[in-house]
């Protein structure tokens, strides 16, 4: 759920309230973190990620009051079908204490390419019920491995909720992500990535950061693989003016996963 959505909530229910984007990839930046890897082939293929993180981030706002998350997922595929959810705790008014993501779409390749259609569904169960909450996003992206520089892959991924969160209107997300891997140091396999998206919404509909009807967020960080173990460095920041009371405020976050088998 997003602080955004923390905030919209906030600015729409009368309380000081997305998440995001899932992939996640607070997994690469953890953002939106709900995105499922392109198996190869027509094959069965399952996974699961346990970690946690100094601070649950979403599209650039705390979902946690800055304090930490514990944070899980399953991943199912099957050829270029994926499916899964995933689920962290939260802490903000009117949103309970826990957020459960259901996802679901296709990631077709072509060539260097690979394409992701899906859906997101954003649940908070236990949330004030007046604050409606629970929302849904279609979202439609690419992923490219350069041709040109060995170890560079970036992408665009546009979101679309008819209805955000907090009952605001309709809402695009655009998101663009890039990472970079680094020479192996070790036993670790670094990489450098970073995203930059912008949230348009409708103050019609009662969308509103700070008074506007959009705004931006970026990241940037080191991600450190080793076998199983994912280890991620980021630093967060918005174009939000008065930073939400500082749940939009620039911060360092550190993160941790583990995925099985």
């Amino acid at each position: 759920m997003s602080m955004l959505k923390l905030s919209v909530r906030a600015l729409v229910t009368g309380f000081g309230l997305l998440a995001l984007s899932g992939a996640a990839l607070a997994d690469g930046y953890g953002g939106s973190v709900k995105d499922a890897p392109a198996p190869e082939g027509r094959q069965f293929g399952w996974s699961v990620t346990l970690g946690g993180t100094s601070d649950y981030v979403f599209r650039g706002i705390t979902q946690t009051d800055e304090n930490p998350a514990a944070q899980g997922s399953l991943d199912l595929s099957y050829g270029i079908l994926y499916a899964g959810i995933w689920g962290s705790n939260i802490d903000f008014a009117g949103g309970g204490s826990a957020e459960i993501d259901l996802y679901a779409g296709v990631k077709p390749v072509w060539g260097p390419v690979t394409f992701d259609l899906g859906v997101i569904y954003y649940a908070y169960p236990g949330g004030d019920s007046d604050a409606d909450l629970d929302y849904v996003e279609l979202k439609a992206g690419y992923s490219i491995v350069s041709p040109w520089i060995k170890g560079l892959t970036s992408g665009t991924t546009i979101y679309w909720s008819p209805e955000y969160t907090g009952n605001t209107g309709e809402v695009f997300t655009v998101e663009s992500v890039a990472s970079y891997a680094l020479p192996q140091v070790g036993i670790f396999s670094p990489s450098i990535s970073g995203a930059y998206g912008t949230l348009y919404g409708d103050a019609g509909e009662g969308f509103s950061i700070d008074g506007d009807d959009k705004y931006s967020y970026w990241n940037a960080g080191l991600v450190l693989a080793v076998e199983k173990f994912t280890f991620d460095f980021r630093y967060w920041d918005t174009d939000i003016k008065d930073g939400l009371d500082g749940t939009a405020d620039e911060r360092f976050v550190f993160s941790a996963k583990v995925t099985l088998p």
